[in-house]
This record gives structure tokens, sequence and C-alpha cells, in this order.
């Protein structure tokens, strides 16, 4: 993993500089690395096939999995100072709009079916040590998580509904944020709490490797999704697609589209944010 002594440099010349400014800079280098992930790549370029369900189950439940610790632990903390000035339940909290898509998708029964990567049990283990021991970390998490989905979110769900073919946004509003009437001026409020969150200059360093790691754990995901997809579509070959039925691989098809435009929030957060 990264460290961020270029970071340190920095800020002993740029002393200061706003919190959200530091997190941009000591993440600069691993951002580009998430984004040239293979299965970036693979999506960017249009060159993931159809192996079924699993991939898909993967993705999507990678997210809710992540939302799900981070939304206990930011409530959990919510009075907490490192917390309470970015805590903003009504107008960012995805869990909800999260299951409701994905029962929209798959059935009121959908977590019989889900995936779990490794990496994703890491990633959610990391957010409950942190949430138990030291809850000023949580801002280098919520702040690229939610500025993200609220900013590429966005533009990826719009992505998704052209991709898919969705007449409507049925079955993707965790893309929108109707407690949000200006995306813009939210993210500025946002900046401006987060910035005035008082750290000792050991807690800003915290947490600038805190975001470098949170970027870090999102590429481990991608390379665990990208493992399953080749295993996957190795496994399923043409016999899938000589065998399933069309309505089969057609909603298929939809449900992967929707799963990867939901995962690449993620990682592509970086983009949007700052």
């Amino acid at each position: 993993m990264e460290t961020v002594n270029s970071a340190r440099k920095d800020d002993m010349q740029n002393p200061g500089r706003d919190l959200s400014e530091q997190i941009k800079a000591s993440t600069k280098e691993i951002h580009v690395r998430a984004e040239n992930t293979q299965l970036m790549l693979s999506y960017q370029k249009g060159q993931i096939t159809l192996p079924g369900f699993h991939i898909m189950n993967g993705l999507e439940c990678l997210l809710f999995n992540f939302l799900h610790t981070l939304e206990e632990e930011m409530d959990r903390n919510a009075s907490h100072p490192g917390v309470a000035p970015i805590y903003f339940p009504q107008e960012l909290a995805r869990l909800e709009t999260l299951e409701r898509d994905l029962e929209h998708f798959f059935g009121q029964e959908w977590q019989k079916r889900v995936i779990i990567p490794a990496a994703t049990h890491r990633y959610t283990q990391r957010l409950r040590k942190i949430g138990e021991g030291n809850p000023k970390l949580l801002v280098a998490h919520a702040y690229t998580r939610y500025l993200g989905d609220l900013s590429g979110g966005q533009v990826l769900g719009k992505i998704t509904q052209k991709s898919i073919g969705l007449s409507s946004g049925e079955g993707l509003s965790f893309f929108s944020f109707p407690g949000v009437s200006s995306p813009n001026r939210f993210k500025q409020l946002y900046r401006s709490r987060m910035n005035s969150i008082e750290l000792t200059k050991e807690e800003r360093d915290g947490v600038l490797e805190e975001a470098i790691m949170a970027f870090d754990l999102n590429i481990q995901v991608f390379d665990d999704l990208q493992k399953m997809l080749r295993v996957t579509e190795e496994a399923y070959g043409d016999q899938e697609k000589a065998e399933t039925p069309a309505i089969i691989s057609s909603l298929s098809i939809m449900q992967l589209s929707l799963g990867i435009c939901v995962a690449l929030a993620t990682v592509r957060m970086g983009i949007y944010v700052f």
C-alpha cells in the first residue's frame, strides 16, 4: 500500500490546506491505479461478457454490505465530534434505496443469492474497527463514498438507464438524492463541514492514510471480482449462450450492467468528488 510521505511533505509546506484538498493530493496516485484495474478497463472498453448471475451478485452485494456497515458506524457515532459535522442521514443514506433496487430486479429473497468477495469482508471489518476505535477516520470513507455517489453516481445512473434500456428510473433509485436540491451547493456544505473537523497533525495524517486505504480496499475488491469473472466465464463458456433461454439471458445482461455501473461509482468517486 502507498504511504502519505509525499502528502506529509506537502502539508508541511502548506499547513493551512483544507482537509478535502489534502485528501485529493494524497490519493492522486492510487486513484490512477484504481481507474486502471482490469475490471474497470474491461468495462470501459465494453469487453465484459455475460457469465451469469454470479458477478452481478458480487458487485451489488459489495456495495450493499459496505453501505450497511458504513451507515451503522455513522449512526452509532453520530454525536462524535469527528462524525457529527458530516452526519447527514436524511440527505445521504443510501442503504434503503439500494435495497429497493435489489428487490426490484432480483426479488425479495435476493440476499439468499449473494456472493460476497473476500476483499469485501476485509473492507467491512476495517470500517467496524475504526468505528469502534477511531471514529474520526470514518470521514475518509464517508467523504469519498457519499460525494462520489452524489456526483459520479448521477452520471453513472444516466449511463446505466441508457445501457440497459430502461424507459423510466425504476430500479435506479440508488442514484437519486431527493433530499438534496442542489448537489453542487450540498457538496460545498459537506466539504466545509468536513474541513471544520478539529484534527491534530497526527490525526490528520491518519485520515489521509485512511483515504489511501479506502482506494486500496476498492482495488482489492475489484481484483477479486475480476478473478470471479474469469473463473465464471471459463465455467460457462459458450454453453450458457446455447442452453440459456433468451429471456434469462436478457435479464442477466440487465442485472450485470446495473451491478457493474453501481460498483463503478465506488471506484470512480475520485473523479467527481474532487
